[in-house]
């Protein structure tokens, strides 16, 4: 049985506060399971953690740059990419094209092209083309099933 799996990994700068670090993370995937040291801070959950990302990415209406990069980034059943640490202590999703100076935040998604689905569809002017329920979507990852 497959599974979705959320990982998140950012480093702590010298001149960071982990509080905002970790408030950076809980903005975009509330809910993880946080191993918090002085230089690193680990998150992992599950498909639930995913959800505000879900929403933040119609709001911003970033569908269409997600998919890509999430879709660029695919290996396997595994997708990996980063989001603006600056962005997402604002509550913003943002994808720079490298790591920032200041770090970003490190997120590794494992469930196949079918979350990417999920998190974002493809689109017609910006509309999903069809949008699946994080139910069916756990349902079709147990199954082994492509959405």
């Amino acid at each position: 049985m497959r599974t979705i799996e959320v990982t998140i990994c950012s480093f702590v700068r010298p001149t960071e506060r982990v509080e905002k670090v970790v408030s950076a993370i809980e903005n975009i995937f509330p809910g993880l399971i946080m191993d918090i040291r002085a230089d690193r801070i680990e998150a992992y959950n599950g498909p639930d953690s995913l959800k505000t990302l879900h929403e933040l990415l119609r709001r911003q209406e970033i569908l269409d740059t997600a998919r890509k990069v999430m879709l660029r980034t695919l290996v396997g059943n595994t997708t990996a990419f980063q989001l603006s640490k600056q962005a997402a202590l604002m509550g913003f999703v943002s994808f720079p094209p490298e790591e920032e100076a200041l770090g970003s935040l490190h997120v590794q998604i494992t469930g196949g092209e079918r979350v990417i689905n999920w998190l974002a569809p493809e689109t017609v002017n910006g509309v999903p083309v069809r949008e699946i329920d994080l139910c069916e979507l756990g349902e079709a990852v147990q199954d082994g099933a492509d959405v």
